[in-house]
């Protein structure tokens, strides 16, 4: 039995991530920034740890996030799934937007690494970052989102490269438009409908991160696009 630390996990990729890594009975700790939602996701998954933290608050994490990693239990993966996605053109777009949006999907996601490589390093762990079609490309609107995710690309990049030599293995999944409480909010800025059916659902991309959480030791899957069927 392992011991895996889900970001995001109150909903969307990262509740359905924990769901499937409960169902396999391993250990989990469930990180959020609303502690009501964390206590429902923990009740209903049953026993698990949980973790209020808000990665806007990027210098308040070091103090949580040493804490997690100082306990006696080992962290065997730490799974980046929580994210902030606001649409807008470059010429309207403040610059709070873009600080919130590299604070929750870069900086934040960086510092949290930081603070559990130690334990991660003990455990050749693997940390995953769930990032978005949008760290491969960008489409009009979406500049601020799309270099943050760029950004959470190449911050895995170099993780994979420094860590590597300790064991850690490191992987981005690229999900297209995924059936979750963020896709529902993009869509309201995009004043388009939001139905549910015709995008990817959320433990399709979780199946996903299982199977790069527990591929072989002899092998390492740096990079995976989850795409509609047609898109």
């Amino acid at each position: 039995m392992s011991r895996y630390v889900v970001t995001g996990a109150t909903g969307g990729i990262g509740g359905a991530v924990a769901e499937l890594l409960h169902e396999e009975g391993h250990q989990l700790v469930l990180v959020g920034s609303h502690r009501g939602r964390l206590d429902a996701a923990a009740g209903r998954l049953g026993g698990c740890e949980t973790l209020v933290l808000d990665l806007l608050d990027v210098a308040g994490i070091a103090a949580r996030g040493s804490a997690l990693a100082a306990g006696d239990s080992p962290i065997d993966g730490l799974v980046h799934s929580a994210g902030l996605a606001q649409l807008g053109a470059i010429a309207d777009s403040e610059a709070e937007s873009w600080m919130q949006q590299y604070k929750v999907n870069v900086a934040g996601p960086a510092e949290l690494t930081r603070c559990l490589l130690p334990a991660l390093r003990a455990a050749r762990g693997q940390v995953i970052f769930v990032n978005s079609g949008q760290g491969l490309r960008t489409s009009p609107g979406w500049g601020a989102y799309s270099a943050s995710k760029h950004a959470a690309r190449a911050l895995a990049q170099a993780l994979r490269a420094e860590e590597g030599p300790h064991g850690i293995r490191v992987t981005s999944v690229y999900p297209g438009r995924t059936a979750t409480e963020m896709q529902q909010a993009i869509r309201r800025q995009e004043g388009a409908q939001y139905v549910a059916h015709t995008y990817i659902q959320p433990r399709s991309v979780a199946r996903t991160v299982l199977a790069a959480l527990m591929s072989p030791r002899d092998m390492e899957v740096t990079d995976v696009s989850v795409a509609v069927p047609g898109a």
